[in-house]
């Protein structure tokens, strides 16, 4: 499958959409499929098992259906923004396409940069309380033991001057905490 996209690399939400609109298209057919085989038989106990099939059927289905419905809205960003950060992979991580959910929002990351001295998250959303989302991941970082130094930077170009400030994170000690920086992220993220 060379389409299939990871967590953090550019186009995983379009192609996570699509995989979650299969996934409920599938379990939809199933629902309809139990259902409808009912009317192909006599027996009370085949019906009523069929049934009861159809109502199992519902909870997975809604399961994939909901993050559906709670991302549908953010899609990936246009290929120029990522013509324009990919110049900036070759002096520190840059994750992509994350949606991180929090009690409070849903947060759509179009690119995430998890370097030495912080990490920081570029954010399109407007209704998205970047001192309360800064909160929110300062706190699970420092839960995981990590420095907690999250920024989110809702402007395109802070976003870019911030970039151009940053060092190559070969310039500092590797301690391990870069890695795992990224992947308690992609933890977080949908």
């Amino acid at each position: 499958m060379g389409n299939r996209r990871k967590k953090g690399e550019y186009g995983y939400r379009t192609y996570h959409r699509k995989v979650q609109i299969g996934e409920v298209l599938f379990g939809t057919a199933m629902i309809l499929v139990q259902l409808g085989a009912r009317q192909f038989t006599d027996s009370q106990a085949v019906k009523n098992v069929l049934t009861v099939m159809a109502v199992l059927s519902v909870l997975p289905t809604a399961n994939v259906a909901s993050p559906l419905l709670a991302a549908w809205r953010y899609k990936t960003p246009p290929l120029a923004f990522l013509e324009r950060v990919r110049p900036y992979e070759t002096k520190f991580p840059v994750l992509y396409d994350l949606i991180i959910t929090s009690k409070e929002a849903v947060m759509s990351v179009d690119a995430a940069v998890v370097h030495p001295t912080g990490v920081y998250l570029y954010c399109t959303c407007a209704k998205v309380d970047a001192k309360k989302a800064e909160k929110f991941l300062n706190g699970m970082f420092s839960a995981h033991r990590l420095d907690p130094h999250v920024k989110m930077i809702q402007d395109e170009k802070a976003f870019f001057q911030r970039l151009d400030s940053l060092k190559p994170a070969a310039e500092y000690e590797d301690d391990g905490s870069l890695d795992y920086g990224r992947e308690l992220l992609k933890q977080l993220s949908m």
